[in-house]
């Protein structure tokens, strides 16, 4: 037998929650074949088997949380895929000879076998049915602490008795027996038998994903750890919008990528950066650690949150290496397959909220990162060009969200007006972006 072991991941990540089994008990496996989709607190990584045989138990639930080093699956290396069961010619060759030979006496004890076994088989059934729906872990821990699976109530939906379960239910008796003992009224700490808070109204509990809790903390650490500030202002898009509507075609031509307007931020965000270097720094400490290199972060939205890839110096790309970048990162955010160096490092953030509909927004930092920009909806409205005159312009509104303890409000606000200034005349953009 050979222990399947989660594997060391990266430095920062100790433990992950089982996602998916890609293999089931009774299956074959190769060396080096994926058997279990891990999700940690960044990405989805998936467990290989590191030897060949046959699958032969699960030793955790998809849900179960695990850390480096813990077993979490057994392969039998000298096993059959399907069992030990005879070929089929073999057993119609055996059915034939023992026909041929079986005389009344023979038949006769056969039919009495056969009946006993068809009540043995009642029996197995009755029993089978009886037996509590529950995962390996849990009936793991049943056998280990000595519990009835019958008697451990459960929160699944689907009657599944998990290892959390079988944890309360051992609590909950502990307790139990302390009170009786001390003459206290024991309490209820099961969810399961805590007072109904919606009155009896209809409501499901979701278990939130590792990421989503990641993306929680992270987000709420940010807020209680920086002096986070937003300034706003706004952007004639006009000039872009042109330049767009001119080149599109040949530009799609050339590079085989659409010609977007992310290209055209992050160029503009680059500019900006070096005329304000305090926005492309971090604290550590006492100390301010001022990049002198720009990965820029593009936030994209998935199934199961915000992610954030980085394009990693994105003052060298052309236009068109930035947007190819950009479609190939958000399809790899898209079908989980970004790998944690796509995510790791960054030292400014742009989030587009536009492309939902959001016409104004306050990001939140991406920490360790002392700022963010952010892109919104593209909105006609009427601008006064002078005393006189009205016209309807594509207007953008966009924010940038600040940690006022390295950025002053002056910096802020002027590293704003250097990228209007820069979209709104776009031909700057090749000599300062």
């Amino acid at each position: 037998m050979a222990e399947i072991k989660v594997p060391e991941l990266a430095e920062s990540i100790t433990e992950g929650t089982i996602a998916e089994w890609l293999k089931q008990p009774g299956d074959q496996v190769e060396k080096g074949e994926n058997i279990a989709e891990l999700e940690t607190d960044k990405v989805n990584v998936e467990i290989a088997s590191e030897k060949s045989g046959v699958l032969q138990e699960l030793l955790k639930e998809p849900g179960d949380t695990v850390e480096v080093g813990d077993v979490i699956a057994v392969v039998d290396e000298n096993g059959e895929a399907g069992g030990s069961e005879k070929s089929g010619d073999e057993s119609k060759k055996e059915t034939a000879e023992d026909k041929a030979d079986q005389s009344p006496e023979k038949e006769a004890e056969s039919s009495n076998a056969a009946e006993s076994k068809e009540e043995s088989g009642q029996s197995e059934e009755d029993s089978a049915a009886d037996r509590p729906v529950a995962s390996p872990a849990a009936r793991k821990l049943a056998r280990e602490k000595g519990l009835d699976l019958n008697q451990i109530p459960t929160r699944d939906p689907l009657g599944r008795v998990r290892k959390e379960d079988v944890e309360d239910y051992e609590q909950n008796k502990a307790a139990s027996t302390k009170a009786a003992g001390s003459g206290e009224k024991p309490k209820k700490e099961n969810a399961a038998s805590q007072k109904d808070e919606f009155e009896g109204k209809p409501v499901e509990r979701i278990k939130m994903s590792r990421r989503r809790q990641t993306i929680a903390n992270r987000l709420v650490d940010v807020q209680q750890t920086s002096a986070m500030l937003t300034t706003f202002n706004e952007i004639d898009m006009t000039a872009v919008m042109n330049v767009r509507k001119r080149r599109k075609e040949s530009f799609q031509e050339a590079h085989d990528v659409r010609l977007g307007f992310m290209s055209f931020f992050t160029k503009a965000v680059i500019a900006a950066l070096k005329h304000f270097p305090l926005l492309n720094a971090e604290i550590q400490g006492n100390e301010i650690i001022k990049k002198q290199f720009y990965d820029i972060g593009m936030a994209v939205s998935t199934d199961d949150g915000l992610v954030v890839p980085v394009v990693r110096d994105a003052d060298r790309k052309s236009f068109a290496e930035l947007e190819q970048e950009v479609v190939d990162l958000s399809k790899k955010a898209r079908d989980n397959k970004l790998t944690l160096k796509d995510l790791q490092g960054g030292s400014f953030t742009i989030t587009n909220g536009g492309v939902f509909g959001s016409l104004l927004s306050t990001p939140i930092l991406n920490g360790p990162q002392v700022g963010i920009l952010g892109m919104h909806k593209i909105q006609w409205r009427p601008i006064a060009i002078d005393e006189e005159k009205m016209e309807n312009r594509p207007m953008m509104y966009i924010a940038l969200s600040y940690d006022h303890r390295i950025v002053d409000g002056k910096e802020a606000v002027s590293f704003l007006v250097k990228i209007k200034e820069l979209l709104e005349d776009p031909e700057t953009l090749l000599l300062e972006g």
